[in-house]
């Protein structure tokens, strides 16, 4: 009778008005305050609904929200988590940089009020400490690449020595000025900061310099693609990969292709994407909920079946096509649509 009553919705959509956070619903969260960072940064903090689980230290969290009417997904590191799982008092953290033309981020940062409600994923990611501490830690981050480590710098008290490492391209740019400074004066970390307008770029050849004992310790890097890039190089170069864990934000772009028309079957969706784009943000981009994980390090996250069509492999340029039937797994993250191609998520 409930049913017939609410049609063409469903009584669960009507509870949602009154109670969106309610156990057993989709999981959501309430935006209690926003706290002013850098200029263009801002730490968003989150009351969760009743269904959230809890987060390990470095996971990420996917944000839904909705901007000029269409509901956009994001995934942010949570870089603080106050009150038990599941309680009136729970809250999370993100910190966010508003790029620019970011239609997410400059949304929460400059736009958001508390109060708004937002769809949550729960927390996930592999960008975390192993359950017993390293005996000697370094984090290497730049930019916005500090979040997934200020979560484990508040939560795990159990690091006895840290180095760290942090770029940003004025003194005015670091997220947590005063707090990561804290931390250095404390003693807390070997903490170094570094600033592009003062320093230039970090070379990482300067850490013989910056940190003599670096090839002792196990290593997060966490930051824009180009130092990641250079640290897998420079572990690599000296036999040192098994020491290092990146949080890969984007895919490195080597050759854009012509771009086209994607349909996304079971949401009824079809765009037009460059030859540039990954046809994980063009969904993103429309308001499809794309699977995903691919930013923050979870690989294979976002493998989508392409019925028929053709992509290009923005790493290499290679062109693959599926004829209907052949229903090939595709990498979103890393594939743009190159002519036309038909998604099933």
């Amino acid at each position: 009778m409930a049913e017939a009553l609410a049609t063409p919705l469903i009584p669960a959509d009507y509870l949602d008005l009154f109670d969106p956070m309610r156990e057993g619903a989709d999981l959501r969260g309430r935006i209690v305050a926003i706290t002013p960072q850098t200029r263009d940064a801002a730490t968003v903090t989150i009351q969760p609904g009743r269904g959230w689980r809890g987060y390990e230290p470095g996971q990420y969290i996917r944000i839904g929200i909705d901007v000029n009417g269409v509901r956009q997904w994001r995934a942010y590191s949570v870089c603080d988590s106050t009150g038990i799982p599941g309680t009136k008092d729970a809250t999370i953290s993100i910190t966010v940089k508003a790029i620019p033309d970011g239609v997410v981020s400059n949304h929460l940062v400059h736009r958001t009020q508390p109060g708004c409600v937002v769809m949550l994923d729960q927390a996930t990611g592999e960008f975390v400490l192993p359950r017993t501490a390293p005996e000697k830690v370094l984090f290497i981050t730049a930019g916005s690449g500090i979040t997934p480590v200020m979560g484990m710098l508040r939560s795990r008290e159990d690091l006895t020595d840290v180095a760290h490492v942090h770029c940003a391209p004025t003194a005015a740019d670091v997220i947590f000025a005063k707090e990561l400074r804290g931390y250095g004066e404390n003693g807390r970390t070997a903490y170094i900061e570094r600033h592009d307008d003062e320093h230039g770029m970090l070379d990482l050849a300067d850490l013989d310099r910056l940190v003599p004992d670096w090839r002792e310790r196990d290593t997060w890097v966490c930051g824009p693609t180009g130092l990641l890039d250079a640290a897998e190089a420079h572990w690599e170069a000296h036999g040192l990969t098994d020491r290092l864990t990146v949080e890969r934000f984007r895919p490195t772009i080597i050759e854009p292709g012509e771009g086209g028309e994607i349909t996304f079957l079971s949401s009824d969706v079809t765009v037009e994407a460059d030859g540039a784009t990954p046809i994980l943000d063009a969904g993103e981009n429309a308001g499809v909920l794309m699977p995903s994980g691919c930013r923050m390090g979870i690989c294979m996250g976002c493998i989508v079946t392409m019925r028929q069509g053709a992509i290009r492999d923005l790493r290499t340029g290679e062109i693959t096509v599926a004829e209907p039937g052949d229903n090939l797994s595709v990498q979103t993250c890393v594939n743009a649509v190159a002519g036309t191609c038909d998604i099933e998520l």
